[in-house]
């Protein structure tokens, strides 16, 4: 049995916004060579969730890790992610699981400093 990650986002008309994702994508194939990674849009832009699902399977991948790349468990991560999920499961005859959202973590937090400027021991940029 060969597993997939398939990270799916809202989407969005900006196109910029939607290749974001395909370079959070790349950052974990270069951390995951082993694995299967694909991205897809919940909705308003390609691939849909259903692509996704199809191309994970069409490299083998017979049980998929879906990973909704948002931060919070609204109604799109708890409910609209997993019921599209189910659905491509169902036509594309592979098994799909769907994790929680980003949610609170550590290293959200250092992220948000690193942004900020606000890492212990980094130096402060002065805004003047």
């Amino acid at each position: 049995m060969s597993t997939a990650l398939l990270i799916v986002d809202h989407g969005s008309r900006r196109q910029e916004a939607n290749e974001m994702l395909e370079g959070v994508a790349e950052v974990i194939r270069r951390q995951r060579t082993d694995l299967i990674v694909h991205i897809a849009h919940m909705e308003l832009a390609d691939p849909t969730i259903e692509d996704g699902v199809r191309a994970c399977s069409e490299e083998g991948a017979t049980d998929i890790v879906i990973h909704p790349y948002m931060l919070s468990p609204g109604r799109h991560a708890t409910e609209d992610i997993p019921r599209l999920a189910r659905a491509a499961a169902e036509r594309c005859g592979v098994s799909v699981r769907v994790t929680g959202p980003l949610g609170i973590h550590d290293k959200i937090g250092e992220v948000v400093l690193e942004r900020a400027g606000l890492l212990q021991n980094q130096p402060l940029e002065s805004a003047g």
